[in-house]
Protein backbone atom coordinates (compact mmCIF):
# COMPACT_ATOMS: atom_id res chain seq x y z
CA UNK A 1 0.00 0.00 0.00
CA UNK A 2 2.92 1.96 0.88
CA UNK A 3 4.80 1.65 -2.22
CA UNK A 4 1.33 2.34 -4.27
CA UNK A 5 0.77 5.70 -2.69
CA UNK A 6 4.16 6.54 -3.27
CA UNK A 7 4.20 5.88 -6.91
CA UNK A 8 0.29 7.15 -7.23
CA UNK A 9 1.79 10.37 -5.65
CA UNK A 10 4.88 10.50 -7.61
CA UNK A 11 2.62 10.32 -11.16
CA UNK A 12 0.95 12.97 -9.43
CA UNK A 13 4.06 15.37 -9.01
CA UNK A 14 5.06 14.93 -12.80
CA UNK A 15 1.50 15.02 -14.20
CA UNK A 16 1.42 18.72 -12.05
CA UNK A 17 4.93 19.91 -13.18
CA UNK A 18 4.07 18.56 -16.69
CA UNK A 19 0.63 20.64 -16.88
CA UNK A 20 2.69 23.78 -15.29
CA UNK A 21 4.92 22.79 -17.91
CA UNK A 22 2.20 23.42 -20.78
CA UNK A 23 0.47 26.27 -19.71
CA UNK A 24 3.84 28.01 -18.71
CA UNK A 25 4.69 27.27 -22.47
CA UNK A 26 4.86 30.64 -24.69
CA UNK A 27 1.58 31.29 -26.53
CA UNK A 28 2.18 31.82 -30.09
CA UNK A 29 -0.99 33.13 -31.75
CA UNK A 30 -0.87 32.45 -35.87
CA UNK A 31 -3.42 34.88 -38.20
CA UNK A 32 -3.21 32.96 -41.50
CA UNK A 33 -5.78 31.91 -44.31
CA UNK A 34 -4.57 28.50 -44.94
CA UNK A 35 -7.83 26.17 -45.19
CA UNK A 36 -7.77 23.90 -47.86
CA UNK A 37 -6.56 20.66 -47.51
CA UNK A 38 -3.24 21.02 -48.95
CA UNK A 39 -2.93 24.36 -47.23
CA UNK A 40 -4.22 22.69 -43.82
CA UNK A 41 -1.71 19.68 -44.18
CA UNK A 42 1.19 22.14 -45.01
CA UNK A 43 0.56 24.46 -41.89
CA UNK A 44 -0.14 21.75 -39.43
CA UNK A 45 4.04 20.65 -40.42
CA UNK A 46 4.43 24.18 -38.77
CA UNK A 47 2.06 23.79 -35.99
CA UNK A 48 3.62 20.24 -34.77
CA UNK A 49 7.14 21.39 -35.06
CA UNK A 50 6.50 24.87 -32.83
CA UNK A 51 4.52 22.24 -30.22
CA UNK A 52 7.60 20.25 -29.81
CA UNK A 53 9.69 22.81 -29.27
CA UNK A 54 7.67 23.52 -26.31
CA UNK A 55 5.21 26.24 -27.55
CA UNK A 56 1.65 26.45 -27.54
CA UNK A 57 0.34 27.26 -30.83
CA UNK A 58 -2.91 29.22 -31.33
CA UNK A 59 -4.07 28.53 -34.62
CA UNK A 60 -6.04 31.65 -35.63
CA UNK A 61 -7.43 30.47 -39.64
CA UNK A 62 -9.17 32.93 -41.65
CA UNK A 63 -10.64 31.56 -44.62
CA UNK A 64 -10.35 33.47 -48.18
CA UNK A 65 -8.15 32.46 -51.01
CA UNK A 66 -6.47 35.69 -51.49
CA UNK A 67 -6.37 36.78 -47.71
CA UNK A 68 -8.49 39.95 -48.31
CA UNK A 69 -10.71 38.64 -44.77
CA UNK A 70 -7.65 37.80 -42.85
CA UNK A 71 -6.08 41.18 -43.49
CA UNK A 72 -9.10 42.55 -42.00
CA UNK A 73 -9.19 40.16 -39.36
CA UNK A 74 -5.60 41.68 -38.89
CA UNK A 75 -5.99 45.19 -38.68
CA UNK A 76 -8.59 44.63 -36.22
CA UNK A 77 -6.46 42.82 -33.97
CA UNK A 78 -3.43 45.00 -34.21
CA UNK A 79 -5.88 48.13 -33.46
CA UNK A 80 -7.35 46.46 -30.56
CA UNK A 81 -4.20 45.85 -28.96
CA UNK A 82 -4.39 42.46 -29.08
CA UNK A 83 -1.67 42.16 -32.31
CA UNK A 84 -0.74 37.89 -32.89
CA UNK A 85 2.47 36.49 -32.79
CA UNK A 86 2.95 36.24 -36.09
CA UNK A 87 0.84 36.65 -39.49
CA UNK A 88 0.71 36.01 -42.95
CA UNK A 89 1.38 39.10 -44.91
CA UNK A 90 3.29 39.53 -48.35
CA UNK A 91 4.09 42.27 -50.67
CA UNK A 92 4.57 46.05 -49.58
CA UNK A 93 2.08 45.11 -47.09
CA UNK A 94 5.51 43.48 -44.61
CA UNK A 95 6.93 47.32 -45.13
CA UNK A 96 3.28 48.83 -44.45
CA UNK A 97 3.15 47.04 -41.18
CA UNK A 98 6.96 47.91 -40.54
CA UNK A 99 6.72 51.31 -40.96
CA UNK A 100 3.50 51.79 -38.56
CA UNK A 101 6.60 50.43 -35.82
CA UNK A 102 4.57 47.45 -34.81
CA UNK A 103 6.96 45.11 -35.90
CA UNK A 104 9.89 43.43 -34.25
CA UNK A 105 13.03 42.29 -36.02
CA UNK A 106 14.20 38.73 -36.35
CA UNK A 107 17.81 39.10 -37.44
CA UNK A 108 18.88 36.74 -34.63
CA UNK A 109 17.35 34.00 -36.67
CA UNK A 110 17.95 35.36 -40.28
CA UNK A 111 21.84 34.42 -39.95
CA UNK A 112 22.16 32.35 -42.73
CA UNK A 113 19.23 33.48 -45.33
CA UNK A 114 20.78 35.79 -47.80
CA UNK A 115 23.21 33.27 -48.61
CA UNK A 116 20.46 31.02 -49.89
CA UNK A 117 17.44 32.93 -51.06
CA UNK A 118 16.71 34.35 -54.28
CA UNK A 119 18.02 38.71 -53.84
CA UNK A 120 14.76 39.87 -55.29
CA UNK A 121 12.74 37.91 -52.83
CA UNK A 122 15.47 37.88 -49.62
CA UNK A 123 14.90 42.07 -49.46
CA UNK A 124 10.90 42.05 -49.38
CA UNK A 125 11.88 40.43 -46.03
CA UNK A 126 13.50 43.45 -44.57
CA UNK A 127 13.00 47.34 -43.55
CA UNK A 128 15.37 49.52 -42.86
CA UNK A 129 17.85 46.66 -43.31
CA UNK A 130 16.52 44.38 -40.54
CA UNK A 131 14.77 40.91 -40.85
CA UNK A 132 10.89 41.50 -40.38
CA UNK A 133 9.42 38.53 -41.85
CA UNK A 134 10.00 34.83 -42.42
CA UNK A 135 9.57 33.63 -45.94
CA UNK A 136 7.93 30.29 -46.59
CA UNK A 137 7.69 29.31 -50.11
CA UNK A 138 7.65 30.53 -53.66
CA UNK A 139 4.49 29.77 -55.82
CA UNK A 140 4.56 30.19 -59.42
CA UNK A 141 1.92 31.74 -60.79
CA UNK A 142 1.60 31.25 -64.43
CA UNK A 143 0.40 27.68 -64.48
CA UNK A 144 -1.89 25.83 -66.95
CA UNK A 145 -3.68 22.61 -65.03
CA UNK A 146 -4.78 19.63 -67.29
CA UNK A 147 -6.57 16.54 -66.53
CA UNK A 148 -4.74 13.99 -68.41
CA UNK A 149 -7.26 11.67 -68.97
CA UNK A 150 -9.51 14.29 -71.07
CA UNK A 151 -6.44 15.60 -72.60
CA UNK A 152 -5.60 12.40 -74.09
CA UNK A 153 -9.21 11.78 -74.81
CA UNK A 154 -9.85 14.21 -77.21
CA UNK A 155 -5.91 13.65 -78.18
CA UNK A 156 -4.49 16.95 -77.06
CA UNK A 157 -1.30 18.26 -76.20
CA UNK A 158 -0.41 21.43 -73.98
CA UNK A 159 -0.55 24.45 -75.57
CA UNK A 160 1.86 26.61 -76.04
CA UNK A 161 0.23 29.31 -77.94
CA UNK A 162 -3.05 31.11 -77.60
CA UNK A 163 -4.25 29.45 -80.88
CA UNK A 164 -3.80 26.31 -79.49
CA UNK A 165 -4.81 26.60 -76.55
CA UNK A 166 -8.28 27.70 -78.11
CA UNK A 167 -8.14 24.81 -80.17
CA UNK A 168 -7.71 22.46 -77.53
CA UNK A 169 -10.35 24.26 -75.65
CA UNK A 170 -12.62 23.59 -78.40
CA UNK A 171 -11.88 19.95 -78.44
CA UNK A 172 -12.86 19.78 -74.56
CA UNK A 173 -16.29 21.61 -75.79
CA UNK A 174 -16.83 19.22 -78.17
CA UNK A 175 -16.52 16.32 -76.05
CA UNK A 176 -18.88 17.80 -73.01
CA UNK A 177 -15.88 18.97 -70.41
CA UNK A 178 -15.86 22.64 -69.27
CA UNK A 179 -13.48 23.79 -71.06
CA UNK A 180 -11.60 25.84 -68.68
CA UNK A 181 -12.38 25.68 -64.80
CA UNK A 182 -12.61 28.95 -62.62
CA UNK A 183 -13.91 30.51 -59.73
CA UNK A 184 -15.26 34.11 -60.61
CA UNK A 185 -14.09 35.96 -57.32
CA UNK A 186 -11.97 39.06 -58.37
CA UNK A 187 -8.17 37.55 -57.57
CA UNK A 188 -9.18 34.52 -60.04
CA UNK A 189 -9.99 36.69 -62.78
CA UNK A 190 -6.79 38.59 -62.22
CA UNK A 191 -4.94 35.43 -62.39
CA UNK A 192 -5.87 35.06 -65.68
CA UNK A 193 -5.24 38.60 -66.71
CA UNK A 194 -2.13 39.02 -65.16
CA UNK A 195 -1.10 35.52 -67.01
CA UNK A 196 -2.19 36.99 -70.56
CA UNK A 197 -0.63 40.30 -70.25
CA UNK A 198 2.97 38.06 -69.21
CA UNK A 199 2.35 36.68 -72.29
CA UNK A 200 3.30 39.33 -74.26
CA UNK A 201 6.68 39.19 -72.75
CA UNK A 202 8.35 40.11 -69.21
CA UNK A 203 9.42 42.94 -70.43
CA UNK A 204 5.66 44.60 -71.51
CA UNK A 205 4.72 43.22 -68.00
CA UNK A 206 6.99 44.73 -66.27
CA UNK A 207 6.56 47.99 -68.11
CA UNK A 208 2.61 47.20 -68.10
CA UNK A 209 2.27 45.95 -63.69
CA UNK A 210 5.30 47.03 -62.34
CA UNK A 211 6.48 50.20 -63.81
CA UNK A 212 2.62 50.91 -64.54
CA UNK A 213 3.49 52.92 -67.78
CA UNK A 214 1.04 54.80 -69.06
CA UNK A 215 2.03 54.20 -73.06
CA UNK A 216 2.09 50.56 -72.44
CA UNK A 217 -1.03 50.26 -70.34
CA UNK A 218 -2.93 51.73 -73.30
CA UNK A 219 -1.21 49.92 -76.29
CA UNK A 220 -2.74 48.15 -79.20
CA UNK A 221 -0.96 45.08 -77.03
CA UNK A 222 -2.85 46.08 -74.22
CA UNK A 223 -6.19 45.74 -76.25
CA UNK A 224 -5.17 42.49 -77.48
CA UNK A 225 -5.29 41.26 -74.22
CA UNK A 226 -8.14 42.36 -73.23
CA UNK A 227 -9.77 40.40 -76.20
CA UNK A 228 -8.02 37.20 -75.61
CA UNK A 229 -9.17 37.36 -71.80
CA UNK A 230 -12.53 38.03 -73.31
CA UNK A 231 -12.39 34.96 -75.52
CA UNK A 232 -11.20 32.45 -72.10
CA UNK A 233 -14.09 33.77 -70.42
CA UNK A 234 -16.52 32.21 -73.09
CA UNK A 235 -14.92 28.62 -72.35
CA UNK A 236 -16.40 28.78 -68.18
CA UNK A 237 -19.38 27.16 -67.37
CA UNK A 238 -22.30 28.59 -65.92
CA UNK A 239 -21.66 28.28 -62.22
CA UNK A 240 -18.40 29.94 -62.08
CA UNK A 241 -19.56 33.17 -60.34
CA UNK A 242 -18.43 32.83 -56.57
CA UNK A 243 -16.91 29.35 -56.99
CA UNK A 244 -13.75 29.19 -54.66
CA UNK A 245 -10.47 28.54 -56.40
CA UNK A 246 -10.43 24.53 -55.16
CA UNK A 247 -13.47 23.62 -56.45
CA UNK A 248 -12.57 24.58 -60.21
CA UNK A 249 -9.49 23.10 -59.09
CA UNK A 250 -11.81 20.01 -58.15
CA UNK A 251 -13.01 19.74 -61.30
CA UNK A 252 -9.69 19.33 -63.08
CA UNK A 253 -9.32 16.55 -60.38
CA UNK A 254 -12.36 14.91 -61.82
CA UNK A 255 -12.34 15.59 -65.44
CA UNK A 256 -15.24 17.26 -65.53
CA UNK A 257 -13.06 20.43 -66.29
CA UNK A 258 -10.23 20.54 -68.55
CA UNK A 259 -7.75 22.88 -67.38
CA UNK A 260 -7.72 25.56 -64.84
CA UNK A 261 -5.37 28.86 -64.81
CA UNK A 262 -3.91 29.00 -60.95
CA UNK A 263 -1.02 28.99 -59.33
CA UNK A 264 1.41 25.78 -57.85
CA UNK A 265 -0.88 25.15 -55.22
CA UNK A 266 -3.52 24.17 -56.90
CA UNK A 267 -0.96 20.95 -56.54
CA UNK A 268 -1.23 20.62 -53.83
CA UNK A 269 -4.74 19.57 -53.79
CA UNK A 270 -4.03 17.40 -56.93
CA UNK A 271 -1.75 15.90 -54.14
CA UNK A 272 -4.27 15.95 -51.41
CA UNK A 273 -6.25 13.69 -53.60
CA UNK A 274 -3.41 11.23 -54.72
CA UNK A 275 -3.52 12.29 -57.74
CA UNK A 276 0.39 12.23 -59.63
CA UNK A 277 2.06 14.36 -62.19
CA UNK A 278 2.03 13.24 -65.93
CA UNK A 279 -0.22 10.34 -64.89
CA UNK A 280 -3.05 11.95 -63.80
CA UNK A 281 -2.55 15.60 -64.56
CA UNK A 282 -0.30 17.71 -66.22
CA UNK A 283 1.22 20.85 -65.40
CA UNK A 284 2.50 23.54 -68.06
CA UNK A 285 3.43 26.96 -68.29
CA UNK A 286 0.54 28.77 -69.66
CA UNK A 287 0.76 29.67 -73.18
CA UNK A 288 3.38 31.83 -73.94
CA UNK A 289 5.01 32.36 -70.61
CA UNK A 290 7.33 29.27 -70.68
CA UNK A 291 9.99 32.13 -70.81
CA UNK A 292 8.48 33.96 -67.19
CA UNK A 293 7.77 33.07 -63.46
CA UNK A 294 5.67 35.40 -61.71
CA UNK A 295 5.58 34.77 -58.32
CA UNK A 296 4.24 35.14 -55.24
CA UNK A 297 5.65 34.19 -51.49
CA UNK A 298 4.02 33.62 -48.48
CA UNK A 299 5.42 34.81 -44.83
CA UNK A 300 4.85 35.87 -41.41
CA UNK A 301 5.50 39.01 -39.85
CA UNK A 302 6.02 38.94 -36.17
CA UNK A 303 3.92 42.04 -34.32
CA UNK A 304 5.10 43.51 -31.12
CA UNK A 305 3.89 41.64 -28.04
CA UNK A 306 2.58 43.37 -24.37
CA UNK A 307 4.46 46.51 -25.73
CA UNK A 308 7.86 45.01 -26.10
CA UNK A 309 9.74 45.95 -29.46
CA UNK A 310 12.06 43.09 -28.83
CA UNK A 311 11.32 39.13 -30.26
CA UNK A 312 10.18 36.62 -27.72
CA UNK A 313 11.72 33.35 -27.91
CA UNK A 314 8.95 31.82 -29.71
CA UNK A 315 8.74 34.53 -32.37
CA UNK A 316 12.61 33.84 -32.60
CA UNK A 317 12.33 29.92 -32.79
CA UNK A 318 9.29 30.11 -35.12
CA UNK A 319 11.15 32.39 -37.74
CA UNK A 320 14.00 29.92 -37.81
CA UNK A 321 12.19 27.09 -38.03
CA UNK A 322 10.39 28.30 -41.08
CA UNK A 323 13.60 28.65 -42.62
CA UNK A 324 15.08 25.77 -41.55
CA UNK A 325 15.96 23.36 -44.49
CA UNK A 326 13.73 20.22 -43.56
CA UNK A 327 10.63 22.76 -43.07
CA UNK A 328 11.16 24.39 -46.20
CA UNK A 329 11.18 21.29 -48.07
CA UNK A 330 7.93 19.13 -45.92
CA UNK A 331 6.01 22.38 -46.50
CA UNK A 332 6.29 22.68 -50.24
CA UNK A 333 5.78 19.42 -50.58
CA UNK A 334 2.58 19.62 -48.77
CA UNK A 335 1.73 22.64 -50.62
CA UNK A 336 2.59 22.78 -53.81
CA UNK A 337 5.05 25.26 -54.01
CA UNK A 338 9.13 24.99 -54.05
CA UNK A 339 11.31 26.23 -51.01
CA UNK A 340 12.62 29.52 -50.48
CA UNK A 341 15.95 28.02 -49.86
CA UNK A 342 17.80 27.46 -53.24
CA UNK A 343 19.89 24.84 -51.20
CA UNK A 344 17.29 22.22 -49.94
CA UNK A 345 17.57 18.82 -51.86
CA UNK A 346 14.43 18.41 -55.17
CA UNK A 347 15.20 15.10 -55.05
CA UNK A 348 11.82 14.20 -53.21
CA UNK A 349 9.86 16.66 -55.50
CA UNK A 350 7.52 15.84 -58.58
CA UNK A 351 8.25 16.71 -62.16
CA UNK A 352 5.97 20.31 -61.80
CA UNK A 353 8.59 21.11 -58.70
CA UNK A 354 11.34 20.33 -60.29
CA UNK A 355 10.31 21.90 -63.81
CA UNK A 356 9.68 25.37 -61.35
CA UNK A 357 13.25 25.35 -59.86
CA UNK A 358 14.74 25.05 -62.76
CA UNK A 359 12.56 27.73 -64.65
CA UNK A 360 12.89 29.91 -60.98
CA UNK A 361 16.76 30.00 -62.02
CA UNK A 362 16.64 30.82 -65.33
CA UNK A 363 14.73 33.50 -64.73
CA UNK A 364 16.64 35.48 -62.12
CA UNK A 365 19.12 35.00 -64.80
CA UNK A 366 17.25 36.26 -67.83
CA UNK A 367 15.64 38.94 -66.26
CA UNK A 368 11.92 37.11 -66.59
CA UNK A 369 11.46 36.51 -62.46
CA UNK A 370 8.14 38.85 -62.12
CA UNK A 371 6.34 39.67 -58.71
CA UNK A 372 2.34 38.85 -59.04
CA UNK A 373 0.65 42.04 -58.94
CA UNK A 374 -2.30 39.57 -58.70
CA UNK A 375 -1.34 38.53 -55.02
CA UNK A 376 0.05 41.35 -53.52
CA UNK A 377 3.57 41.54 -54.65
CA UNK A 378 3.06 44.45 -56.52
CA UNK A 379 2.04 48.11 -55.21
CA UNK A 380 -0.34 49.61 -52.88
CA UNK A 381 -3.38 47.91 -51.95
CA UNK A 382 -5.26 50.70 -53.37
CA UNK A 383 -4.09 51.00 -56.57
CA UNK A 384 -4.12 46.86 -56.78
CA UNK A 385 -7.15 47.38 -55.69
CA UNK A 386 -8.70 49.86 -58.25
CA UNK A 387 -6.40 47.32 -61.42
CA UNK A 388 -8.45 44.78 -59.79
CA UNK A 389 -11.75 46.21 -60.06
CA UNK A 390 -11.47 47.27 -63.59
CA UNK A 391 -10.54 43.74 -64.96
CA UNK A 392 -12.87 42.22 -62.80
CA UNK A 393 -15.74 44.13 -64.16
CA UNK A 394 -14.33 43.78 -67.87
CA UNK A 395 -14.13 40.27 -66.96
CA UNK A 396 -18.04 40.17 -65.40
CA UNK A 397 -19.74 42.59 -68.53
CA UNK A 398 -20.01 43.13 -72.19
CA UNK A 399 -17.52 45.70 -71.89
CA UNK A 400 -15.63 46.53 -75.20
CA UNK A 401 -11.68 45.73 -74.92
CA UNK A 402 -10.76 49.21 -75.47
CA UNK A 403 -12.92 50.66 -72.96
CA UNK A 404 -11.27 47.86 -70.52
CA UNK A 405 -7.99 49.03 -70.92
CA UNK A 406 -9.22 52.90 -70.80
CA UNK A 407 -10.57 52.13 -67.51
CA UNK A 408 -7.13 50.15 -66.55
CA UNK A 409 -5.33 53.23 -67.18
CA UNK A 410 -7.15 55.18 -65.29
CA UNK A 411 -7.08 52.63 -62.15
CA UNK A 412 -3.26 52.55 -62.52
CA UNK A 413 -2.93 56.23 -61.61
CA UNK A 414 -4.66 55.51 -58.30
CA UNK A 415 -2.80 55.83 -55.31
Amino acid sequence: MKRSLTSVATAMTLLVAGTHSVLGAEPLSVLHWWTSGGESKAIRVLKDDMNKQGYQWKDFAVAGGAGAAAMTALKTQVISGNAPSAAQVKGPLIQDWASQGVLVNIDQSATDWKAHSPAQIDNTMKANGHYVAAPFSVHRINWLWINKADLDKVGGTPPTTWPEFFALADKFRAAGITAVAHGGQPWQDMTIWETVVLSQGPDFYRKALVDLDQKTLTSPQMVQVFETVQKIRTYFDKGYHGRDWNLATAMVISGSGGMQFMGDWAKGEFANANRKSDVDYVCAAAPGTSNAFTYTVDAFVFFQQNGKKEATPGQLALARTIMSPDFQQQFSLYKGSIPIRLDVPMDKFDDCAKKSRTDELATIKSGGFLPSLAFGELHSSATAGAITDAVTNFMNSNEDPEEGVRKLAAAAKVK
